[in-house]
């Protein structure tokens, strides 16, 4: 009696097929990652300009109170004294703020153009 052997294994139609699902799968997949690291600069400067608007008015109370707290803020490029450690990376516009009042600033990451605005309260 004779024993015929089987080779088991994948035939090279069915590894094609699996290619050509993962580069569909791939092709589908690449644009959505990029989209998230737009979204994530975009976020990150959301993050910076609110932590700025908050600290400006926290500035603005502690200020108020007694004049030697805080920082005296006549220009939004002031803002950069408002955090512990501002992240590199950033640009805020030049504008001058008058004591008592409110200016509207922005801030742009400089590498991806990504902008957001925030209040900043003037005091000396």
């Amino acid at each position: 009696m004779r024993k015929y052997m089987t080779q088991g294994g994948f035939t090279l139609v069915e590894m094609i097929v699996v290619i050509v699902i993962i580069g569909i799968l791939a092709a589908v997949a690449v644009p959505t990652f990029i989209d998230f690291s737009d979204d994530a600069n975009q976020s990150a400067v959301k993050n910076i300009a609110g932590s700025l608007a908050s600290a400006s008015s926290m500035n603005f109370s502690a200020r108020t109170l007694n004049s030697n707290n805080g920082v005296a803020i006549s220009d939004c490029q002031n803002a950069y004294g408002l955090l512990d450690s501002f992240p590199t990376g950033y640009a805020i516009t030049v504008l001058n703020v008058v004591d008592g009042a409110t200016a509207t600033c922005t801030l742009t990451h400089t590498s991806s153009g990504e902008t957001a605005t925030f209040v900043i309260h003037g005091i000396n």
